[in-house]
């Protein structure tokens, strides 16, 4: 069970309590109190906050292939998972009439990779006098997506109606109750099924690697093992499954499933029945073991299930809206759905809860370290232990001294980390590289957010050792001032590739500065005695040192809280030497910006132009306030940073700026933190007003119920690859205070 399950979450004690107890029934008495939940009205949770929000996001659509991925590798359905599951859902549209009845999916990581199971897999269907009843025969269907729960509503004709609920009652399990109710002055006896058909990947041998079977309480789909390290990824282990609350029989043909109820329902005038089922998605068998404790409770109070995800999801959206305008509500909700869909529990290689950056996305379902400071920042503002866990997520990859292969990088946090590592077949696991050094600052944003000092003296030594590596490996000079680089591994082999990792070190992988054809290269580091460390581009990084200089005051605040008062000084004090060194060495007077300089002869590199990356020491608190009001001219003006949506990645006047380019124009929304915190540092609090809520308005989708996007065209506010991406939903949060 992950340590943030949902008992960290509840909002309410008794809500705890009767979990607990719930939790502890014996076999017999959780039948028996299933089948009084299917003899009675069940008492509706209180989800106020959820009603309040309905469709922030878009989660409408049915997928008709396997395969999510449109021409970017983007899944075009939005969809809903929660607590860390593996598995994810949306709605059928109105006009999707034939999947009405059931949710889209679910979606599935196949470890590392997104893939529909089912266009709906648990389509009910209710019959009278041995004729299915049109669901909508007496009104168009309502289907509605909540923070936190998918709601389908039908008017079946004739005073009969269905709701179905759709929430997630543990990181493996999702919880579906099906409500009939009879308005009607007569009583109505009807028959219920549920049927799904498979959707099978196209290419062998991931075509082959799903099995459909029944099962006494329901239906199955069994994987076997397929190894197909950019595709599919399966360990023959893996099963999703659906477990009814009350007495079904299922028949399978083919690809295909039909569960019945074993015997028909009656209602009474008045009356109402629930009919409730788990789908669970788990990856080995001792997963199942203990997820069978979650099933259980699920099906005997499934009330307090949903009361649970109510509570939780009110102290979510609470903390989240807290001072927030009113016009900017909707938009911090979609934040904090983002952020949850996006988490994903323990599994394989990933120890801790982790938000990866998208789960729409096939490539982005790993867990990233400069993604995760920034995630771990917004998540802090909501579920403060949600963002200490992922944090931990990473420093559980922390290289250590007595590695067997990296002890050179000792303290090093690798660049990605995803339920696979090399060992086990993983191609997307990256220790070449590192990323900025902002773990800091996300430590102390958590504590400073959650209160838990103990968290601070966990992460303190690994901190301590992460700045050190930088330090040590990275700084070419030994001059206090760093540069990206790469690890000595093999994917490392020739200069190109050293470089390459040195421009993804820097998390702005194609950004001008980084170009070899306009001289970007590495040297290497080596220590006392020879050995080699790693490399170092032959240019000194204007934000990397800026960053290395504000967690080095995070760290001093870490250390003065803890009552080490030594180290709090001597961080600070360096902070202040390398505040000294970037703004004497990196700003040039003629060109206005902060720039990244030579290795060798210590000149600034203004021939490649200005990038956002000089707004980093506003940000930190490096620039003098001459300095800084120089940065501002140029952040205001629409020739340069100023664009209709501001803060393009390359400056408009750049001959390298491209409005399509990754990091050559296009507008990220962290580095658009970084600039308009930076400007409210230095007292352009009015500008930084006018620019948020410029960037709100002109960004495509932000007002609307689209997803929040990767980066954003900067002459249009369109928006560019992928979409629900965890670092600008996490950084918008502390922006739409203002």
């Amino acid at each position: 069970m992950s340590p943030l399950d949902r008992r960290h979450f509840l909002a309410a004690a008794s809500t705890a309590t009767a979990l607990a107890a719930t939790a502890a029934l014996p076999a017999t008495a959780a039948t028996a109190a299933t089948a009084a939940t299917a003899t009675a009205a069940p008492a509706q949770p209180a989800d106020r906050a959820q009603e309040e929000y309905p469709d922030v996001l878009d989660l409408h659509g049915v997928p008709a292939v396997a395969y999510p991925g449109d021409g970017n590798d983007n899944n075009p359905v939005t969809v809903l998972a929660d607590l860390g599951a593996w598995h994810a859902y949306a709605l059928p549209t109105v006009q999707d009439t034939a999947a009405h009845g059931g949710f889209s999916g679910p979606l599935y990581l196949a470890q590392e990779y997104p893939w529909w199971l089912s266009g709906g897999f648990s389509r009910i269907e209710v019959g009278e006098h041995g004729q299915p009843l049109a669901l909508s025969a007496g009104a168009p269907p309502r289907l509605t997506a909540l923070p936190g729960r998918l709601r389908q509503s039908y008017d079946l004709g004739a005073g009969l109606t269905l709701r179905l609920d759709l929430c997630f009652a543990g990181n493996r399990s999702a919880l579906v109750r099906a409500r009939l109710t009879n308005s009607a002055a007569t009583p109505r006896t009807l028959t219920v099924c549920w049927n799904g058909t498979l959707l099978r990947p196209a290419e062998q041998p991931q075509h082959a690697a799903l099995a459909l079977g029944a099962t006494a309480t329901g239906v199955a789909v069994e994987f076997a093992r397929v190894r197909e390290v950019w595709d599919f990824l399966t360990d023959g282990t893996e099963r999703f499954e659906i477990t009814h609350a009350n007495a079904v029989r299922t028949t399978v043909d083919g690809d295909s499933y039909r569960t019945a109820l074993s015997a028909p329902l009656t209602l009474v005038p008045g009356g109402s029945r629930s009919l409730d089922w788990v789908e669970t998605y788990t990856f080995t068998a001792a997963e199942r073991t203990r997820e069978a404790a979650t099933v259980d409770r699920a099906l005997t109070d499934p009330d307090a299930v949903g009361a649970a995800n109510a509570a939780r999801w009110q102290g979510y959206l609470d903390r989240a809206t807290e001072g927030v305008p009113a016009e900017r509500r909707r938009l911090a909700v979609k934040c904090v759905q983002t952020l949850i869909t996006n988490w994903r529990s323990p599994a394989g290689r990933i120890r801790h809860d982790a938000i990866t950056p998208s789960l729409s996305n096939k490539w982005f379902n790993g867990v990233w370290a400069w993604d995760t400071w920034k995630q771990a920042v917004g998540t802090a503002r909501f579920a403060p232990e949600l963002a200490a866990a992922q944090i931990r997520a990473m420093f559980d990859h922390q290289i250590r001294p007595d590695s067997p292969t990296r002890p050179q990088d000792a303290g090093m946090i690798p660049d990605c980390v995803f339920y696979n590592d090399p060992s086990t077949g993983g191609g997307n696991w990256n220790e070449r590289n590192s990323k900025p050094p902002l773990a800091a600052w996300a430590v102390w944003e958590v504590y400073r957010h959650g209160g838990d000092r103990a968290f601070l003296r966990e992460l303190y030594p690994q901190l301590t050792a992460y700045q050190d590596w930088w330090y040590r490996d990275r700084d070419h000079g030994h001059d206090g001032l760093a540069e990206y680089g790469a690890t000595v591994d093999p994917a490392n082999a020739a200069a190109e590739d050293c470089r390459q990792a040195a421009a993804w070190e820097s998390g702005m992988d194609n950004a001008p500065r980084f170009d070899a054809a306009l001289g970007a290269a590495v040297v290497p580091n080596r220590s006392a005695d020879g050995t080699l460390l790693g490399y170092s581009l032959t240019q000194h990084s204007v934000d990397l040192n800026a960053y290395l200089a504000a967690d080095k005051r995070h760290l001093a605040a870490i250390a003065e809280t803890l009552g080490d008062r030594s180290a709090a000084a001597r961080l600070r004090a360096q902070a202040d030497g390398v505040d000294r060194a970037v703004r004497a060495s990196m700003y040039d007077s003629a060109t206005g910006w902060f720039h990244d300089t030579d290795l060798a002869t210590g000149a600034r590199l203004t021939a490649r132009g200005r990038g956002i990356e000089g707004v980093v020491p506003l940000w930190s608190g490096t620039a003098t306030p001459a300095q800084a009001a120089s940065v501002r001219t140029r952040l205001l003006d629409p020739a340069e940073f100023g664009t209709r949506l501001p803060f393009p990645t390359v400056s408009r006047s750049s001959p390298y700026f491209d409005p399509e380019g990754y990091w050559r124009g296009l507008v990220w929304l962290d580095q658009a933190y970084f600039a308009l915190e930076g400007l409210r540092h230095y007292g352009f609090t009015a500008d930084a007003r006018d620019l948020t809520a410029r960037l709100i308005a002109v960004a495509g989708g932000l007002t609307q119920d689209a997803p929040l996007s990767e980066n954003y065209h900067p002459l249009t506010g369109a928006a560019r690859n992928s979409p629900n991406f965890s670092w600008s939903a996490a950084l918008l949060l502390p922006l739409l205070r203002g």
